[in-house]
């Protein structure tokens, strides 16, 4: 289920998707105590695996580390069921569909390196649990068209497989969700709502060794998704934006209209399943890069330039990233380059990196521009050994142009907003251990949100920690009913 490149390949809706989430990187990289070669393997695998997904607010602590030297992905810690039971779930802007594991799940984990409790999801012990069947609006969402081999009492299943071989199994089943539904400034209440999510019964080995979590929430733009579950019931706008903070980890992930950073936007370009936008030239240090006009072209396939919080590193058109590259170093040219694990740049510096590294600016449609710091794109694998974040693509769309992927590389230390009323995607550069404020539309009030912290109870060294926000209208109980 990732944006960057891991290929869905069933359920009939044919698109590579990411999440999460789904929340990933921030910028100080450190904190797993194992060697270079490992670090760098395992943030390979972790982007490769990618490739191949209105009057209150809820909110949703998030922990973990998307950093390349730590676990890579953020997850949430949600509630289901009657009595309550509590799953981690990896955050994920690409995927479309919520699913964790269930009891008697074959090959599915059995511990993870979080240090995090793994469940796995019992419908026959929940006395608000209830299977969702084929017949039902939801499945025919999930599959785009009516199942016309479903008979009356059939459960909704789906199988998905990814680019990387790995699968996931499972049915769809509805329950109650506790939601922390905000009332003011940094107050929170308790509250139910009912969500549809999918159950998965199997999974193969590659998916089992590649999961920390009990599952996936995702944020995608298709009917099956969270976000727009609640939106199909008007109870929420689609509109969500997250903050990840490079300083300190955390930061915040939200539902709603944010009146407080503003943000300038660009268009999201409509009938793609991820979010993609109209790149239209690179700046390395003050200097445009000389590039072929179309190469940023999304065209007729799915291409163009993908934002994809999901995903830890940039990866760039070959041309671009030659460039770039080139223009980078020109402006250290006694740094010697070598490479680790056949793909990954990397140098002995001891100065400021900001001050011997160029800013590269993005620039997109409607004039907004998206800068990268260099202690974004460089993160530091040993004493003061630093690898570089720009990768070349290799990700080609159907006519044969290469994709461009932008990480959290280039996502950190601002305000990202999705905004799928008006089909805008925007950022602003921003404090994300700050808070931020959401409207609230039945009072015009605007509330104050922050980043909150959910390792207190793990003994994780370095935890990023999202405070993860759902704007809504009313109390959330059997809203999708």
């Amino acid at each position: 289920m990732d944006c960057g490149g891991r290929l869905l390949l069933f359920m009939l809706l044919f698109y590579a998707v990411s999440g999460n989430v789904v929340f990933q990187v921030h910028h100080k990289y450190g904190g797993r105590a194992q060697g270079q070669s490992s670090v760098l393997r395992e943030l390979r695998a972790h982007d490769s695996q990618r490739h191949g997904r209105m009057l209150a607010a809820i909110d949703f602590q998030l922990g973990g580390d998307g950093s390349p030297t730590n676990s890579a992905l953020y997850y949430t810690k949600i509630t289901i069921g009657t009595p309550p039971v509590d799953y981690h779930v990896q955050v994920d802007t690409g995927s479309d569909i919520l699913w964790v594991n269930c009891k008697n799940c074959l090959r599915c984990p059995t511990k993870s390196d979080l240090n995090i409790p793994l469940m796995q999801y019992d419908l026959s012990a929940s006395s608000t649990g209830k299977t969702v069947t084929c017949d039902q609006d939801f499945c025919d969402a999930a599959f785009s068209r009516p199942n016309t081999d479903c008979k009356a009492g059939m459960s909704c299943e789906y199988s998905i497989t990814y680019g990387d071989g790995s699968r996931t199994d499972g049915y769809f089943v509805r329950d109650f969700f506790r939601l922390n539904q905000v009332t003011g400034n940094h107050q929170m209440t308790s509250t139910n709502g009912s969500i549809a999510f999918g159950c998965s019964s199997q999974q193969t080995e590659e998916g089992q060794s590649s999961q920390q979590v009990d599952g996936i929430i995702g944020f995608g733009q298709a009917n099956t998704s969270i976000l727009s579950q609640l939106a199909s019931s008007g109870k929420v706008k689609r509109v969500f934006s997250h903050c990840l903070d490079g300083n300190r980890g955390g930061g915040i992930f939200a539902i709603g209209e944010v009146v407080q950073p503003r943000v300038n936007r660009t268009p999201l370009v409509p009938d793609q399943p991820h979010y993609n936008v109209i790149l239209k030239s690179v700046e390395v240090g003050g200097q445009f890069l000389n590039l072929p006009t179309d190469i940023f072209d999304t065209g007729s396939s799915r291409g163009g330039t993908i934002i994809d919080s999901g995903t830890t590193l940039a990866y760039l058109p070959t041309d671009v990233y030659q460039q770039l590259m080139d223009r980078m170093m020109a402006q250290l040219p006694n740094i010697r380059l070598h490479t680790v694990e056949n793909q990954f740049r990397c140098f002995p510096y001891s100065g400021n990196v900001d001050d011997g590294f160029p800013v590269v600016n993005f620039h997109f449609e409607d004039s907004l521009s998206l800068p990268v710091y260099p202690h974004d794109y460089l993160f530091e694998v040993g004493d003061r050994e630093y690898c570089i974040g720009w990768q070349s693509s290799g990700m080609q769309t159907r006519d044969g142009k290469e994709m461009t992927l932008l990480g959290d590389i280039v996502l950190t230390d601002k305000l990202i907003l999705y905004d799928l009323e008006n089909m805008t995607i925007g950022w602003t550069q921003y404090n994300c251990s700050s808070s931020i404020k959401l409207r609230d539309e039945g009072t015009g009030h605007a509330y104050d949100v922050g980043a909150s912290n959910l390792s207190s109870g793990f003994t994780l060294s370095k935890v990023n920690v999202i405070s993860f926000l759902l704007l809504i209208a009313t109390l959330l109980v059997n809203i999708i009913e």
